[in-house]
C-alpha cells in the first residue's frame, strides 16, 4: 500500500483553510489545519508533512516569520499564499524559504498543479540557518564547468555548486537557497555562458525535458524573474554590475564571462 503524503495547511480564514485542505485532499493527501502560526508550526513539528501551505497574513506572526522558523527544523515544500499581488511581497516570500507564491483567490486546480510540479523536484536539501550575504568574490575561472577531482560539480568565480548534496558555497562560505533557487542556479552554471530563457527555467523547475513545448503562463515567467531576484540577494550579487548571474535583456539570463 502507498503511504500517503501528509500536507499542513496554515490559514486563520476558516472558509479558505476548508478550500484549501479539501483541494489537497482531493490531491490524495492527509491534511492537518492549523488557525495561527503558532499551531502550524506545531502541527509542522508533529506530522513532519510534505508540503505546507501558508497564509502570509496570520493572528499571532506572519506567514514570512513562519516559514523561517519552518525552514529551521524541515525541508517540507512550502508554498505561500496571501491576498496580495505586489512583488515585494513575493520576494519576501522567497526570501524567507518558501517555493512557490500564490495569490489569492487561489484556485483549486492551480494549487494541485503546482504542488505535482514540487513534487518532480528533489527534496533532499540542508538548510544552515539565514540567507548569506558575501563580499565581492575575487575573479576565478572563466567559465562554469565540471570539474571532476574538485568536490563541487561546477565553480565559477569563487562561487561553488554541488549537485548530490545541494550545497552552495562562496569562497568557503556556504549559501542558505530555496530548493527553486538552487534549480535555477544549477540550470545556469551547467549551461555556462548559453542563454537560458525565462520559459526553459520554468520548465526545467517542473523537470520537465528541454524538447517539451508544454504552455508557460505569463504568471510562471513573472515568478521566475522574482525567483532570479531573490537568488542574485542570496548570493549578494547584482543586476547591474553582475558577479555570477547576466541578464541577457529580451531574453533570459546565463553565467557571466
Amino acid at each position: 500500500m502507498v503511504e500517503r503524503r501528509v500536507a499542513v495547511v496554515i490559514e486563520d480564514d476558516g472558509d479558505v483553510r476548508l478550500a484549501l485542505t479539501e483541494a489537497l485532499r482531493r490531491s490524495g493527501f492527509a491534511v492537518h489545519s492549523a488557525a495561527s502560526g503558532a499551531k502550524g508550526l506545531g502541527s509542522v513539528r508533529e506530522h513532519s508533512p510534505d508540503i505546507v501551505v501558508i497564509d502570509s497574513g496570520l493572528p499571532d506572526f506572519d506567514g514570512f516569520e513562519a516559514s523561517r522558523r519552518i525552514r529551521t527544523f524541515s525541508d517540507a515544500y512550502v508554498i505561500m499564499v496571501s491576498g496580495r499581488a505586489d512583488e515585494a511581497d513575493a520576494l519576501m516570500a522567497f526570501e524567507a524559504g518558501a517555493d512557490d507564491y500564490l495569490t489569492k483567490p487561489v484556485r483549486p486546480r492551480e494549487l494541485r498543479a503546482r504542488a505535482r510540479a514540487m513534487f518532480r523536484r528533489p527534496r533532499s536539501i540542508r538548510y544552515v540557518g539565514a540567507g548569506h550575504h558575501p563580499s565581492p568574490a575575487p575573479s576565478g575561472t572563466s567559465e562554469a564547468k565540471t570539474l571532476p577531482a574538485d568536490p563541487f560539480d561546477f565553480v565559477h568565480r569563487g562561487l561553488s555548486l554541488h549537485e548530490g548534496t545541494r550545497r552552495v558555497v562562496i569562497d568557503g562560505a556556504p549559501v542558505a537557497l530555496t530548493r527553486s533557487q538552487f534549480d535555477i542556479l544549477l540550470v545556469l552554471m551547467e549551461n555556462g555562458r548559453t542563454v537560458q530563457t525565462k520559459a526553459d527555467l520554468v520548465r526545467r523547475l517542473r523537470n520537465e525535458p528541454y524538447s517539451t513545448d508544454s504552455f508557460v503562463s505569463a504568471g510562471e515567467e513573472r515568478a521566475v524573474e522574482v525567483q532570479l531576484s531573490s537568488l542574485r540577494k542570496r548570493l549578494g550579487d547584482s543586476s547591474r554590475r553582475p558577479r555570477w548571474v547576466e541578464t541577457v535583456h529580451g531574453v533570459g539570463y546565463r553565467m557571466t564571462p
